[in-house]
């Protein structure tokens, strides 16, 4: 089962590179993040058409997430428990039912910046709630992901040119230190899991020819766990998204499991 994140940084302007690309790389299962469309107004029919399952928690122009799965789709759950006034929609889940069943957590993790301030204070309580989930979800000893936009550059070796990041939320060491936690529940990280070094990239910014210098971070993040870990095959960064007519500042990663 191929399993895709994509931070696609709104539905509406990825009309139709975004369909392209699920044509070609035929992902099982996609989770959007940044979908930046209310429920009603996401096109739907154009996924079901190509035969997914959609679910979505949409926003009015930020934020929203989705999943597309090939397979039948149980148990959805919108919103990330903990903080019941939070109406930003950045987290989504649900269990695909391929032979193996699977649950997967979609999420666009806050940005953060500016720093310090009241955004970075709700990206280290966004990720408080996330470690709570964690270990609700690892207590049941069953196959799941956690996956998507994660807005944390892991270390030094995921970003081009470290120093230009050392005071973004993105990389304090207080947000990887939140990060780790996660890991250290006993979870793995699918890309390092199968690649290592410097130069990996899953995000470019617009400005400055970023692109084209590859000045790029790694900030989409698939985490396993053990369960469904014990089912990972590889897992790969599609690089070449990005060069093509109209793309999102992030490409998609993908996790091939046994599932």
């Amino acid at each position: 089962m191929k399993v895709a994140i994509f931070n696609i940084n709104g539905i509406k302007a990825r009309i139709d590179a975004f369909p392209a690309w699920l044509d070609e790389a035929a992902p099982d299962v996609v989770m959007l993040q940044e979908i930046k469309s209310i429920d009603e107004n996401f096109p739907r029919e154009l996924f079901e058409d190509r035969g997914y399952n959609v679910e979505t928690f949409g926003q009015k122009s930020f934020n929203g997430v989705a999943i597309l799965s090939k397979f039948p789709l149980e148990d959805v759950v919108r919103g990330l428990p903990g903080e019941p006034e939070d109406e930003q929609a950045r987290w989504i889940e649900a269990t695909v039912m391929s032979d193996t069943p699977v649950r997967v957590c979609n999420l666009y993790l806050p940005n953060g910046n500016p720093v310090p301030g009241p955004k970075y204070d709700y990206k280290l309580r966004w990720m408080a709630r996330l470690q709570a989930r964690a270990e609700e979800l690892l207590a049941t000893e069953e196959p799941f992901l956690m996956a998507g936009d994660y807005n944390i550059i892991p270390q030094d070796e995921d970003a081009r040119r470290p120093e230009a990041w050392h005071e973004d939320a993105a990389a304090l060491p207080e947000s990887r230190a939140a990060y780790r936690r996660l890991l250290n529940l006993g979870f793995t990280e699918a890309f390092r899991a199968r690649t290592f070094g410097p130069e990996h990239y899953s995000f470019w910014d617009y400005q400055a020819g970023a692109w084209n210098r590859d000045d790029g971070i790694r900030i989409d993040h698939f985490l396993l766990s053990p369960q469904c870990a014990d089912l990972l095959l590889d897992c790969q960064i599609d690089k070449d998204v990005r060069g093509r007519e109209k793309p999102s500042d992030h490409v998609p990663v993908w996790v091939d499991l046994a599932a």
